[in-house]
């Protein structure tokens, strides 16, 4: 099957990492070929070829100031990419949801548990405080026998 040109749509256009960080750059504001270049680190004739392919499919427009060209984002161009993102937005929010409650789920699971190993630990230490109470107790009442019995 042939490959789909990059100028074909929007869809196919930003489909290339260095034109998503194009857009990016220019979704703060408009920016020069050198200005791009400089802050993307790539050379002056990939960010213009990037940049023509953009402005091809009308993701990206071009104004004259004076001797500089500045480029920025045509929000109407990107806008099938929006509404077709957006189908999967309720999608990611329920499954998101989803998680949110077997995550709560485990949470409270875990206090109930820590909660009854915390009970578990107390009782064993007042079994335990009882136990040598009771032993001091004996241990008392056979030093007063054997001082009773003159040993």
């Amino acid at each position: 099957m042939a490959r789909t040109a990059t100028t074909a749509d929007a869809f196919n256009a930003i489909a290339e990492v260095r034109r998503r960080e194009i857009l990016d750059a220019l979704a703060e504001g408009e920016r020069s070929v050198g200005e791009l270049t400089r802050l993307l680190g790539i050379a002056q004739p990939q960010v213009s070829k990037h940049l023509r392919v953009l402005r091809e499919v009308g993701v990206v427009d071009v104004r004259e100031h004076g001797r500089q060209r500045l480029y920025h984002l045509n929000g109407q161009a990107l806008k099938p990419i929006h509404d077709w993102i957006s189908a999967y937005e309720s999608f990611w929010s329920e499954r998101f949801d989803a998680l949110d409650a077997v995550l709560d789920d485990a949470i409270r699971d875990d206090a109930v548990r820590n909660e009854a190993i915390r009970d578990d630990v107390v009782r064993d230490d007042v079994v335990r405080d009882d136990r040598k109470d009771e032993q001091h107790a004996d241990d008392a009442r056979g030093a007063e026998g054997e001082r009773g019995h003159g040993y």
